[in-house]
This record gives C-alpha cells, structure tokens and sequence, in this order.
C-alpha cells in the first residue's frame, strides 16, 4: 500500500563568488557538463545566478536522501572546478536582482514579456516535492486535507530573512516576493478532480494561461506527473532539513489516505484561514504562533508542529521515514536557516559576508566530498 507514495525532490541553488559573497550569472559554464552527468536532473531557471537539481522517482527517502545527497555534491564539484560555491537559502543576503542575467530560452523571455518587472525580480530560490498518488480524485482529496499543514512546514523551512541588503523582519521573505506572481498561494479546495479540470480549461479557454504549470499554487496535483506538488518551502540550507521535509509531506499524504481508506476526513479549512496561518510562518517562522483552527485558538507554532508530527505517527515505520521525520526535533530546536542568518548576521555587527560564509559551509554539510569512487 505504502509503495504508491513516491518521491521527488526539486532543489534551487545560488551560484555564489567565495570572495565577494555575491551571486554570479554563470549557470551557463556548468551546465554542459552537468548534463554530460546527470542529464535532465539538472537545468537552468530563469536567473543565470541558479541552478536547479531534481531527483529521479524515489522509492522511499531512502533513495530520496541517497539522490539528492548526491546530486548536492556533483553540482558543488561544477561549481567549484569554476571558482565558484553553490548555497541553499531561498534569498541571497545583499545581491540584487536588477543586477542578474536571464537566461538565454524563448520560455524565460515569454515570462519576462508577460509579467514585466514582477519576473524579472523574482530572485529567489525553492524547494518542491512530488509525492506520487495515482488516483486522480484522492489526489485532489489529499491535496485539499493537506492545504491546513502548509503553514506548518513553511514554518520549519524559512531561510529568506535578508533582501537586497536589508533585514525584512520577516523569516521568508521569498513567501512575499513569490505572491506577486498570478496564480500562487494557499489554493482553494475542489470538489473532484473534474472540478479542478474544469477550472484549468476555463483558464485556458480564456487565455489566461496555455497549460496548469502556469498555476503556482502552494500545493497542486501536478499537470504532467502523477503526482501532487508541495511549493509552500523555502529551500533549508541543511541537506538533512531537506529530507526531513520530504518524509514528512510524504507521510502527511500517507495518513490522510489512510484516512480516506478507512471511510474517514480531515476537516477542510477555508482558504482564508489557512491564509491566516501562512502569513504567521512567513512573518516569525517557529518563534510565533499560529491558530488552531479546531480548537479557534492562538498557540505557538512549535506546538501545532508537534501535534502534526503525532498526526503521521501511525506510518512512519511502513514508510521507513521514522528516523527521517524526527530531525524535525533537531530542527525545532536548533532554528531554522533564517534563525542562524540572523544570529550570524547579528554577532557579526550587521555584516552579510559572515553569513553567506556560513550558507556555503552548512549547504555541505552531510554532503561527501566525494562524488565519485
């Protein structure tokens, strides 16, 4: 039963210079070989400053933790060879985006024509992850149960605090940069999944967009893959944060279809609300609080984490995640990238530098130096 759920991880990374901190346009001098190695799990995004990796369909976060480790290391090795340090945070420090290149894809272009200034600083850096459903009416069921846990994990995941030179006071400010494009956020919950398909062909029959990959919710049942996509992260800088999360949305959609199999439902929250929750996450990640919307009441978020951890409890140990899932304790504890920026940032008298060294250093961490035998 547990086989269905696979994964599969997205990763966007920043091409940062080691001596002057900054992001640097030079996807282009990586690729070739990076494709040479890992074929489609590596591409360019819109920005020459990044690169994106993807995992191929994992049977468990076993193979996940083993590709993604992996792939984390062949693209620090490129980048490297070319002087240059890759770094896992979801906005860079005091780099701006009017100073970047866009890469050279009539795709890219496209958007920039379309959207304007809102593309062209859309200078930040994700995490998605695909969890496989096959059946496409569960998989919007699950993604419409699934909607009240986002904030949740949004909290655990924050590593945008900074944006260009400035300290936001918020602890993912990629959250409020992304809502500027159509189409993005909390989605609301649908019927069935003809309903939803009724919903994308009304767009494309007005030209709103020409295919669901124009639709950047949060969470949604992805247009091309069996899958649901979970959008709502910042990109942690620790690889072992990364499959933290990945276990945990994994088992999120585990439950709630074990849930389904047992003729049982899990309260569906208005969009509205959940919104509510989402802006707490953005605006003070774990050290803030979020509402129980079962019991209407305010609680701190590290409590509401922890009782969603007890939630996927029952299955955890078929998916094999158990291990995986309770680093989030070590994450709860220890804080998020965005805490850690921030401390540095602090110690280190307001200084950015300090704190792109310690991006560079922590995005290695747990990664072998050695890609190759």
């Amino acid at each position: 039963m547990f086989e269905q759920f696979t994964l599969g991880i997205e990763e966007e990374f920043q091409i940062v210079d080691p001596q002057t901190r900054e992001l640097k346009s030079h996807v282009s001098e990586i690729l070739d070989e990076g494709r040479l190695l890992l074929g489609e799990k590596i591409k360019p995004e819109m920005i020459q400053s990044m690169i994106e990796v993807g995992t191929g369909i994992c049977a468990n976060i076993e193979e996940a933790r083993e590709d993604i480790t992996k792939l984390r290391c062949i693209i620090s090795w490129l980048a490297r060879k070319k002087g240059m340090e890759i770094v896992a945070a979801s906005t860079h420090p005091f780099s701006k985006w009017s100073e970047q290149e866009i890469f050279d894809d009539e795709r890219y272009q496209f958007l920039v024509e379309e959207l304007q200034m809102v593309a062209r600083s859309l200078l930040i850096f994700g995490l998605h992850v695909h969890v496989g459903i096959k059946d496409l009416d569960r998989r919007v069921h699950i993604m419409n149960a699934a909607r009240y846990f986002l904030p949740h994990v949004l909290a655990l995941t924050t590593s945008s605090p900074f944006w260009l030179g400035h300290h936001t006071g918020l602890k993912s400010y990629r959250s409020e940069v992304f809502k500027k494009f159509p189409r993005t956020d909390i989605p609301d919950h649908f019927d069935s999944y003809a309903t939803y398909q009724q919903y994308v062909n009304l767009l494309i029959s007005m030209n709103c967009i020409d295919n669901a990959k124009k639709i950047y919710w949060d969470l949604r049942p992805h247009p091309f893959f069996p899958t649901i996509e979970f959008r709502v992260c910042d990109i942690p800088t620790r690889v072992d944060d990364t499959v933290a999360v990945a276990a945990l949305f994994q088992a999120i959609v585990a439950k709630l279809n074990l849930l389904m199999d047992k003729n049982l439902s899990f309260r569906l929250y208005h969009r509205r609300l959940i919104q509510e929750n989402k802006w707490r996450a953005v605006r003070w990640g774990l050290q803030g609080k979020m509402l129980d919307l079962g019991k209407q009441k305010e609680v701190p978020a590290v409590d509401l984490i922890r009782e969603l951890m007890d939630f996927v409890d029952e299955v955890l140990d078929d998916l094999g995640s158990r291990k995986e899932v309770e680093h989030i304790h070590t994450i709860i504890e220890r804080g998020t990238s965005a805490d850690e920026q921030l401390k540095v940032w602090e110690e280190n008298n307001q200084d950015f530098k300090p704190v792109v060294d310690m991006l560079i250093k922590n995005t290695m961490e747990n990664v072998p130096e050695k890609c190759f035998d």
